[in-house]
């Protein structure tokens, strides 16, 4: 019933006469901006009726892009099925197609041609048609109606073959569901290249100086060596394979990282005698014959055989931040496993360091990329005299660390925007269109590990610099739109069809959500009003909604709050109700109104537990609100700010410094209660407000 109201709001306001002027249309708004564009007049508006029709020469090999699109639109469209077909465009059809023969768009350059009649999307390769369709959606997505494109002719390429992003899954781990929608997140903004840095190791002076006691951790399945895999997660071999399958289909290459041979305490906790006595057992011994024959095991194990784990055509391989004095022995290790990936048909990567490591031991040059990061370690100019190929990556603009106190918690965006562009490497700056510089990357480096950063936390840091830096690999600099316009704009536009990691929920003055018991739930954000989704366990009095423990739950029909939220509620526990009982769950958080055995309301996500300092009377109606944001969670009670978890700092055994801990809550929704451990007492007045500290 809801869908065929929506569709017949959608049908009244699509076919009303269209009062916009009729002058020639400026480019349409995109991230990132198109290159060129030639306006003309109206607009192209997809219809109840429309088709995906794919060219008959160009339909196997578009028929991939073809049925992502065709789920795109789906979801943009509340549900709108568009058939996908072969053969002659009709009125309001989507076509794609290949023209082999225009190659001044390189591999991933398209064009659009968008007239009132037909939108038309052309490519000399697959990945340039594909581009084209996260511009189409961009553009439907900022049209009120999600059906309009205006008419003009669009052509389209990037400026750097090499757009990416860097994240270290060792020291935190991320989990499969996160990189596969990372997968699709940088696939709308055109990033091509996601780099995964699959171990590595936190750092000694924060864990008592004491090796044994050092987090390390290695992230894929090993049959190799089944106790070098993770415990704290990890993922299998066929997940991974499965994950690059994905990326491919939304033309973005995986490239796997294992880190050696520093960083590499996971490897020399397998394996002792192969860590280093003199550097640190985060450095591998490579004067041991056995290192090298422990480490090549473990890169053949992920490229040999019919059905490898790798399965792109790059592997990054380390080499960073070894030890100077083991220059030569540093260098000819380099050497051996760029030709081992090289034996299995990939390109190597490497970060290099072959500044710091000076020496007479040569390394292949040919086909190898240095992700150019510190100057010190390898000067970019000293390795475009070598002849590598470089990613820029400089520390210096493009490092995240979260909550660390170094690097860059939130990047300097405006910065970004007016002056970097991958030519400027640090302090160097090549010259535009050096064959040298194949294009950027930025990165999160989890420094800290166990300061309570979660993955929401980091999409937070990543999101808006995603949207900048998709500008500047792509275009570059745009000196017609200042960087508050593009930001401006930029708030418009999201994580791609159906995507909500950053958990926005919009309403009328801010009211996302209400419910009362045997009232409707007010889901103002969908511009229609939803009933809750399925009770169980639960009795409806005048006084409000009863839980009984144990499974006894309402399900929301919004799974979470991000940042910018203030959740409130008034409650009437029930005597006696165990540790860890529930008062809210999503599959990302839940809050607790006895965390653990504190007797006090808290929450817990990715295995932190926090408390507030209160405990919420029995038997007796409170009214409490929790607020968060990007820095923490605050409990409010009768109005009056109960305790801020927000800035707390632990000290570090034996050293001046101290590690942030990170107290954020995205607010859990999905349910009510719980399916198996829910609290005992009565809730009632739950309101959900889009902005922190709103507080009666």
């Amino acid at each position: 019933m809801k869908k065929a109201v929506l569709l017949t709001a959608f049908l009244l306001r699509l076919f009303q006469p269209d009062a916009r002027s009729q002058t020639v249309n400026a480019a349409p708004f995109v991230i990132p901006g198109l290159r060129e564009w030639q306006g003309s007049t109206g607009q192209f508006t997809l219809l109840p009726s429309s088709a995906i029709v794919l060219e008959p020469g160009s339909a196997q090999a578009l028929s991939g892009t073809a049925r992502i699109l065709q789920q795109d639109l789906q979801q943009l469209t509340n549900g709108l099925a568009f058939p996908v077909k072969t053969g002659t465009p009709a009125n309001g059809d989507i076509f794609l197609s290949l023209h082999k023969t225009d190659t001044s768009l390189g591999k991933e350059g398209y064009l659009i041609n968008s007239t009132p009649h037909a939108l038309h999307i052309a490519a000399p390769e697959t990945r340039g048609v594909f581009w084209g369709t996260r511009t189409l959606l961009q553009v439907l997505e900022h049209d009120s109606l999600h059906a309009h494109f205006p008419c003009g002719e669009a052509k389209d390429y990037p400026r750097y073959e090499v757009r990416g992003f860097v994240l270290d899954v060792g020291r935190k781990f991320f989990s499969m569901d996160f990189l596969r929608q990372y997968v699709k997140f940088m696939s709308y903004y055109k990033m091509n290249d996601f780099h995964i840095h699959l171990n590595d190791n936190g750092f000694y002076k924060l864990f008592g100086n004491n090796w044994d006691s050092t987090y390390a951790a290695f992230r894929l399945q090993s049959d190799f060596y089944p106790t070098l895999t993770a415990r704290d997660g990890s993922y299998t071999k066929q997940e991974f394979r499965e994950l690059q399958a994905l990326a491919t289909s939304y033309g973005v290459n995986i490239v796997p990282e294992i880190d050696v041979p520093a960083h590499s305490l996971a490897f020399s906790k397998l394996r002792p005698e192969i860590g280093s006595k003199k550097y640190g057992m985060d450095h591998l011994d490579l004067d041991n014959p056995v290192t090298y024959q422990v480490i090549d095991s473990v890169f053949m194990e992920y490229l040999s055989g019919p059905n490898p784990v790798f399965t792109g055509p790059d592997v990054h391989i380390g080499t960073d931040e070894y030890a100077k004095e083991a220059a030569e022995q540093f260098r000819a290790f380099i050497d051996h496993y760029i030709r081992l990936v090289e034996g299995y048909g990939k390109k190597a990567r490497i970060w290099g360091s072959l500044t710091h490591a000076k020496g007479n031991t040569p390394v292949k040059v040919k086909d190898v990329t240095i992700n150019a990061w510190y100057n010190g370690y390898a000067d970019p100019v000293e390795m475009a005299k070598l002849g590598y190929n470089m990613i820029s990556t400089p520390d210096s603009w493009l490092y995240i660390v979260p909550a660390a106190g170094y690097y860059y918690d939130y990047l300097n965006l405006k910065t970004l925007y007016n002056k970097w562009e991958p030519v400027q490497v640090n302090s160097i700056r090549f010259k535009d269109g050096d064959p040298h510089i194949k294009g950027g990357s930025f990165a999160v480096w989890n420094d800290r590990v166990g300061n309570g950063i979660t993955e929401k936390d980091v999409h937070d840091r990543v999101f808006p610099a995603m949207q900048v830096l998709a500008q500047k690999m792509w275009k570059g600099a745009d000196s017609t739109q200042s960087y508050a316009a593009f930001a401006a704009r930029a708030a418009g536009t999201g994580e791609g069809p159906g995507a909500n990691m950053r958990g926005k929920l919009q309403g009328k003055n801010g009211l996302v959500l209400q419910y009362q018991p045997g009232k409707p739930v007010a889901k103002d954000n969908a511009g229609a009003r939803a009933k809750a989704v399925k009770t169980a366990g639960t009795t409806t009095r005048k006084d409000g909604l009863h839980f009984n423990g144990g499974r006894s739950f309402v399900q929301m029909p919004v799974p979470e709050i991000g940042y910018g939220y203030t959740v409130s509620f008034s409650i009437k526990p029930a005597a006696g109700n165990i540790p860890n009982a529930v008062l809210f769950r999503s599959p990302h958080a839940v809050v607790k109104l006895r965390q653990q055995q504190t007797g006090k309301i808290g929450f817990s996500r990715e295995g932190y537990d926090y408390a507030f300092d209160y405990v919420v009377p029995e038997n007796k109606w409170t009214q409490l609100a929790i607020s968060g944001d990007h820095k923490g969670t605050r409990l409010y009670a009768d109005g009056k700010l109960v305790q801020s978890l927000q800035g707390k700092k632990i000290g570090i055994a034996g050293k001046k410094d101290s590690m942030l801990i990170v107290q954020t809550l995205f607010f859990p929704l999905q349910y009510i209660g719980d399916t198996t451990h829910a609290f005992k007492g009565a809730i009632k007045d739950l309101q959900v407000w889009n902005s922190a500290d709103k507080i009666k």
